[in-house]
C-alpha cells in the first residue's frame, strides 16, 4: 500500500500547488505575451502569425481574437507552444486557466517522472517520496507550472529521456552479462565485446531528446552530454565484464551503433515538431524561393526546397540566440545561479489597499542551497573515491563502493546538472534568466536526495543509526515544507500585505 500511497500523496501536493487558482492573474504575465499568443496562432493557422499591438488587452478582456496570416519570426521551436495550445483547446483561449493548463499538467507529470527516476536509480521508497516531495514544493518548479512558458515542458522531456537511458542501461548490462556467460561457456575470447543493435530504449531516448529540442534548442547540450555519458558507461561496463579490448571495442564498435540509434531518431522527432510549418505555406521563410545564389552547399543543395528553407530559418534563429544582449531588469547571468542572486519576477500588482500580489520564480531557498551543497559534496565524494580506487587498483586490492549511491546514479545526476548549467557560461554577454534552471531542478533534488539517503543510512543499519538519520532527514523535510508555505504567496500570486511581502525578500537582489 505504501508503494501507492506515497507517490499518490506527493502527486496530490503537486496537483494542488499547480492547479488551484490557475486562472489568476487574468492577464498575460512575463513571456506569456509571446507563447500563449503563438500557441493560439498555431491552433488557428498551424504557424505563428502576427498579433495586433493591443492584443494583450484583448486577451485580458476575454476576447483574444485572431492573429493575422502574416508570418512572425519566433525564436523557439513549436512543440512547447503546442502543449500550451492543448490547454487553449480544452478550456478556450478566453479562459486564463486554459492558457496555463498545458504547462500545469506538465509540471505535475514532471513530479511523477522525478519519482520514477529516483526509484530506478536508488530503489528505496523513502527516497522516491523525498525526491518527489522536494520538487513538488519547490518554488521555481511551481511557478514554471503556473505560467505558460516553455521551460517546464522542456524539463519534463529531459527527465523522460533520462529515464529511457536508465532503462537502456539496465537492458545493456543484462545482455552483456548473458553474452559474457555464453562466451565463457564456449571458452572463446571476449575480444572487442558484443555489438548491441537491439536497444529500443536508446532509440526512445533519442526521440524524446529530439522532442525536447523541439521545445528549446538548449536541449542539444543535454543530448550531447548524455550521449557521451552513454558511451563512457558502455566502456566501463565492458571493462567490468572482462572484455579484453573494452576501450577500442566501445569506441570502434558500439559507439557508432549507438550514434546511429540515437541521433537520427532525435533528428526525425525534432523535424516532426515542425509539422505545422511544413504542411502550411504561411510560416516564416516557408515559401522563400530557392535559387542558385541561396541554395545550400554540397549535397545539401539537393534537399527539397522546404527543408532548405527550414534550415535557413534555423540559421536565423541561431543568429538571434547567440546575439541577444538586450538589457532586462531581471536578467541573471549563469555564473550567479548557484548563489540564487536574481530570481525572475513574473508579475507584480499593488492593489492599493496595503496589499500586493506577486509571482516570482524564487525556488525554495532551503532546498536550493542544500541541493547546491549536495552537488558539491557528490563531486568531492566522487573525486576522492576515484583516487582511492586508482590507488587500490595499482596495489592489486579490490575496493568496495563507498559512495552514497551507485557510481552510475551519481554520474547521471552530475551530468544533468553540468549539462544544464555549464554551457550557459560560454555566453556571458547573452541575456539569460534564472528560470532556465528549471531544467536543473530535477537533478539538483536528486543530488540532495542521494545525500539525504546517506544520512538515513543503509536499510540494514542498527536501530540507533537509523533513528538519528530519520530525525535529521525528517527535520530537514519539515523545514523545507515550512519555508515553502512561507513563500507560497509569491509563487501563486495570492494577495499579501506589502510588509509581509518585504519579509520574503531575503536578498536585496530578489526585489
Amino acid at each position: 500500500m505504501l508503494s501507492i500511497a506515497v507517490p499518490a500523496a506527493v502527486l496530490g501536493v503537486a496537483a494542488a500547488t499547480r492547479l488551484i487558482g490557475l486562472e489568476h492573474p487574468a492577464e498575460l504575465v512575463f513571456d506569456e505575451t509571446y507563447y500563449v499568443k503563438d500557441a493560439e496562432s498555431l491552433r488557428q493557422l498551424g504557424y505563428e502569425g502576427r498579433w495586433p499591438d493591443d492584443a494583450n488587452a484583448n486577451w485580458a478582456a476575454g476576447t483574444p481574437g485572431s492573429p493575422s496570416e502574416l508570418a512572425s519570426f519566433v525564436a523557439h521551436p513549436p512543440l512547447g507552444k503546442w502543449v500550451i495550445a492543448l490547454g487553449l483547446a480544452a478550456l478556450g483561449p478566453e479562459n486564463p486557466a486554459g492558457w496555463r493548463l498545458g504547462t500545469a499538467l506538465a509540471g505535475v507529470t514532471l513530479v511523477g517522472l522525478v519519482m520514477v527516476l529516483a526509484h530506478l536509480l536508488l530503489g528505496r521508497l523513502a527516497l522516491t517520496g523525498i525526491a518527489g516531495l522536494l520538487i513538488a514544493i519547490d518554488g521555481n518548479a511551481i511557478v514554471m507550472s503556473r505560467v505558460a512558458l516553455l521551460d517546464g515542458v522542456l524539463a519534463l522531456l529531459i527527465v523522460l529521456a533520462v529515464i529511457l537511458l536508465v532503462l537502456d542501461r539496465r537492458q545493456v548490462r543484462r545482455e552483456l552479462d548473458e553474452w559474457i556467460a555464453h562466451r565463457h561457456a564456449h571458452e572463446r575470447p571476449s575480444d572487442w565485446g558484443p555489438a548491441f543493435w537491439g536497444r529500443p530504449w536508446l532509440v526512445g531516448a533519442g526521440v524524446t531528446f529530439g522532442l525536447a529540442i523541439g521545445v528549446k534548442w538548449s536541449a542539444l547540450y543535454l543530448l550531447a552530454a548524455f550521449a557521451v555519458l552513454t558511451v563512457v558507461v558502455d566502456a566501463i561496463d565492458r571493462r567490468r565484464a572482462g572484455v579484453a579490448l573494452w576501450a577500442s571495442g566501445t569506441l570502434l564498435r558500439q559507439a557508432p551503433i549507438s550514434a546511429i540509434l540515437l541521433l537520427p531518431s532525435a533528428l526525425a522527432a525534432h523535424l516532426l515538431t515542425w509539422t505545422g510549418w511544413f504542411i502550411t505555406s504561411g510560416g516564416y521563410g516557408r515559401t522563400r524561393e530557392v535559387t542558385d545564389d541561396n541554395r545550400l552547399a554540397g549535397p545539401f543543395g539537393l534537399l527539397p526546397d522546404a527543408l532548405q528553407n527550414w534550415w535557413e530559418y534555423q540559421t536565423a534563429i541561431y543568429g538571434y540566440h547567440v546575439g541577444v544582449t538586450s538589457e532586462h531588469n531581471y536578467e541573471a547571468p549563469a555564473l550567479g545561479w548557484p548563489l540564487l542572486l536574481r530570481p525572475t519576477y513574473m508579475h507584480y500588482l499593488d492593489r492599493g489597499d496595503g496589499t500586493a500580489e506577486a509571482i516570482t520564480g524564487i525556488p525554495n531557498p532551503f532546498i536550493w542551497y542544500a541541493a547546491v551543497a549536495a552537488v558539491i559534496a557528490l563531486v568531492i565524494w566522487a573525486v576522492v573515491e576515484l583516487v582511492a580506487r586508482v590507488r587500490a587498483a595499482r596495489a592489486g586490492i579490490d575496493r568496495a563502493n563507498r559512495m552514497p549511491a551507485s557510481g552510475w546514479a551519481i554520474a547521471l545526476v552530475l551530468t544533468g546538472v553540468a549539462a544544464g548549467w555549464l554551457p550557459w557560461l560560454l555566453y556571458p554577454e547573452r541575456t539569460m534568466f534564472f528560470f532556465y534552471t528549471i531544467v536543473l531542478t530535477p537533478f539538483l533534488v536528486l543530488a540532495l536526495t542521494i545525500v539525504l539517503g546517506a544520512i538515513l543510512g543503509p536499510a540494514d543499519a542498527d536501530r540507533s543509526r537509523q533513528a538519528i538519520g530519520r530525525i535529521i532527514v525528517v527535520g530537514m523535510l519539515a523545514l523545507a515544507v515550512v519555508v515553502s508555505l512561507f513563500f507560497l504567496p509569491l509563487w501563486t500570486g495570492s494577495p499579501i500585505p506589502i510588509e509581509q511581502l518585504r519579509l520574503r525578500y531575503w536578498l536585496p537582489t530578489w526585489i
